[in-house]
């Protein structure tokens, strides 16, 4: 067993938890409750190939410093022998959240599942150390289908789900008073015609009372640029403020796609985004992910005739073999620019210099 003891964030780099094992904990977000950051996300440990098994449950770690992290288990477990249940690891549960609920004292997990159709299931749990179980089996906000989403939970205890409709646009719609489903109540933003251009993955955060949302656009795990907008009310106007990694000559934000974006608790001004570097088998000839899919959806995307049929006829198993059990974080800081949230590429970084 190796020994374990971080003292920085490396991005890009193999993380493993103090069993020294790698941490699996994908496309997920973090809660901060009495003193304990608790990390959660997809447990990719099986996923040698995700066109075999794509997830093996929800999985947390803990830790005091954000740098070393304990393994706590698998809090919504696989259902491997159930073909029809949104938790088997051929169902493509996706980038899970949670919210605390304080009225009903109750831990609510909400799963994006992509299956002959695209839908959320809804888990409760009275400790963010599970087990979970599921309480609301197959959402289809208002007969929509549903792809990445953020949950957003405002100081009154009022909450939203930010979602992609797939694939045209963002929405956000209000939650019901228990977190386990939808109202009627919704907006519609960022209105476009198709991948890659449709925004997908939002990461919502607040900071000195304005609100700004951080999404990718739509190119499956191949890597693309990101865009950030931002509102004063989330049900109305979205200023798009551009790309925030800086220098990102590929224009792939870093190889990465933010799942999460937070504010440390003891820190007047620090937020940290959350992304996962999902491939790590590309190779300096493969096609970007904004190219592979305006091949395929783009009529007018700027490229020869010759490499847009080379491109056709390649399929993703000819780029990746999308082993996600290998895939790396990339945590970095956001910097502030006249209330512009910008990323900047850091080898390794400590929390307590920024």
């Amino acid at each position: 067993m190796k020994n374990i003891n971080y003292s920085s964030i490396r991005p890009g780099k193999e993380w493993l938890d103090t069993e020294g094992k790698r941490i699996q904990a994908h496309a997920g977000c973090m809660l901060y409750v009495d003193g304990t950051f608790y990390w959660y996300g997809e447990n990719k440990e099986k996923s040698f190939s995700e066109y075999e098994i794509w997830h093996w449950g929800v999985k947390l770690y803990s830790s005091k410093d954000l740098y070393n992290w304990k393994d706590e288990g698998i809090i919504m477990l696989p259902e491997p022998d159930d073909e029809n249940s949104p938790m088997h690891p051929t169902s493509k549960m996706d980038r899970p959240h949670i919210l605390y609920n304080d009225k009903t004292k109750k831990y609510v997990l909400w799963m994006k599942i992509m299956g002959e159709t695209q839908y959320m299931t809804v888990a409760v749990s009275d400790s963010i150390k599970g087990p979970f179980e599921i309480v609301n089996k197959k959402i289809e906000p208002c007969g929509m289908e549903s792809g990445d989403f953020d949950l957003v939970k405002f100081e009154d205890g009022r909450a939203v789900i930010v979602f992609e409709r797939v694939h045209n646009a963002m929405i956000v719609m209000d939650l019901t008073d228990d977190y386990l489903d939808v109202t009627a109540n919704y907006s519609v933003h960022y209105e476009l015609p198709y991948p890659p251009y449709v925004r997908e993955a939002p990461a919502v955060f607040f900071r000195n009372g304005k609100g700004y949302v951080i999404t990718s656009g739509t190119s499956a795990k191949l890597p693309n640029p990101s865009e950030t907008a931002t509102f004063d009310d989330i049900h109305g106007e979205w200023k798009i403020l551009g790309d925030p990694h800086v220098d990102d000559a590929k224009k792939t934000s870093f190889d990465s796609q933010i799942s999460c974006i937070f504010k440390h608790p003891n820190y007047e001004d620090l937020y940290i985004a959350m992304a996962d570097r999902w491939l790590t088998d590309l190779t300096e000839d493969s096609p970007s992910g904004v190219e592979f899919f305006a091949a395929r959806f783009d009529p007018d995307y700027p490229m020869s005739e010759k490499r847009r049929e080379e491109l056709l006829n390649m399929k993703m198993e000819d780029v990746t073999a999308k082993n996600t059990a290998m895939a790396d974080y990339v945590w970095l800081p956001i910097k502030f620019i006249d209330d512009v949230p910008y990323i900047f590429w850091h080898d390794q970084w400590k929390i307590e210099e920024q």
